[in-house]
């Protein structure tokens, strides 16, 4: 294997190999703790313009299975410790090298990822570069943002998908950059699902007559989606509202409210949330950079908090028939706890808008 570097902006060298494409790439540079869901990470468009370390030593024993592809791969390169090119699993359609080298995403491994990960707890996340040669100019990477992403992993068209079953609702889903556990959620509940482009006008959402509105998570900052949070906002109050990661996010701009970028994120799938009202505390998947100021949002009630540092998990607005959490309660891989807040959306469709937890 060729040796390659992870050089991040405040100059900090980390050596390696490279797998995968060998070109080099530059992106933010972020950790996630799950022991499991490579493969779910790897397609979870939440990732776009980043670059992905996992902090669990060996990555890749159960080799890639399309099957649980959550989405399009859509991270700006991968880093490992160790790196398993001999997986075993009966599912399993080839290697993780294979599948970084066939989506051109370029990758390292033998990386000493526990010491990456400490440096960015301590210092914050930063931007880095996987190279073949340590730059002696690092401004490129230092200039380096992630942008208004959500363009770039969005549906191109409508599309629809038919309930499992009997049809109870319609469900207008906006895609931010959506998982496909979500449509999967929605559908074995009943529900037909209408995947929406993020530059759809509201207007056109709303002229379909869903039932319930679903607003998606998805990649960057959430204050760059200057046209959703305008289409987020017509439709608060017309139809019953659910928002997950990014789409939680929205909502709360949309109200005039405010988020903050976090010092390091929440990315894995073992984050302890505390309800508000009960006190009951779930282990949830969670991928986000950003949270929700929630005394800053007008119509907003609290319902979420994060255990470990107190931050916004989730909001309710009773006013507009709406409520949104931070995490994944249709995480793959992850924990199912808070699965019903899908029910908990169908029960709002039936004409039932009240501000309970799950």
């Amino acid at each position: 294997m060729e040796k390659g570097y992870l050089v991040l902006e405040d100059g900090s060298v980390f050596e390696g190999h490279l797998i995968g494409s060998l070109k080099d790439t530059v992106g933010e540079v972020v950790f996630t703790t799950g022991m499991c869901g490579y493969i779910e990470t790897l397609t979870d468009e939440s990732y776009a313009g980043q670059i992905v370390l996992q902090t669990f030593p060996m990555i890749g024993n159960y080799g890639i299975i399309p099957e649980d592809f959550e989405g399009i791969s859509a991270v700006k390169g991968y880093i490992v410790r160790e790196l398993c090119d001999t997986p075993s699993n009966f599912r399993s359609a080839g290697t993780l090298g294979e599948y970084l080298k066939k989506e051109g995403i370029p990758g390292l491994c033998d990386v000493d990822t526990r010491a990456v990960t400490r440096h960015i707890r301590d210092k914050g996340v930063m931007n880095g570069t996987i190279c073949k040669k340590v730059p002696d100019d690092l401004e490129y990477v230092k200039n380096y943002r992630v942008g208004q992403v959500v363009r770039n992993v969005t549906t191109d068209e409508k599309k629809v998908f038919s309930a499992l079953g009997e049809e109870k609702f319609s469900v207008a889903l906006m895609d931010y950059g959506a998982k496909n556990n979500i449509v999967r959620s929605l559908r074995k509940r009943g529900c037909k699902v209408t995947l929406y482009p993020s530059f759809t006008p509201a207007e056109e959402v709303l002229k379909d007559c869903p039932d319930g509105i679903m607003l998606s998570n998805g990649p960057g900052d959430p204050a760059d989606c200057v046209f959703e949070i305008e289409q987020v906002s017509k439709m608060l109050g017309k139809r019953p509202i659910f928002g997950i990661c990014l789409g939680h996010q929205l909502l709360a701009l949309a109200d005039g409210g405010k988020t903050i970028k976090l010092k390091y994120g929440h990315r894995g799938v073992n984050q302890p949330v505390r309800e508000v009202c009960g006190g009951r505390t779930y282990i949830t998947s969670q991928n986000h950079g950003y949270a929700v100021v929630a005394d800053s949002v007008p119509h907003g009630k609290l319902s979420f908090v994060n255990a470990n540092d107190g931050s916004c998990e989730g909001m309710d607005y009773p006013d507009f028939c709406a409520f949104t959490v931070q995490f994944h309660p249709e995480a793959c891989s992850g924990p199912k706890d808070t699965d019903g807040l899908f029910d908990r959306f169908i029960e709002m469709m039936k004409g039932a808008c009240t501000c309970q937890g799950i």
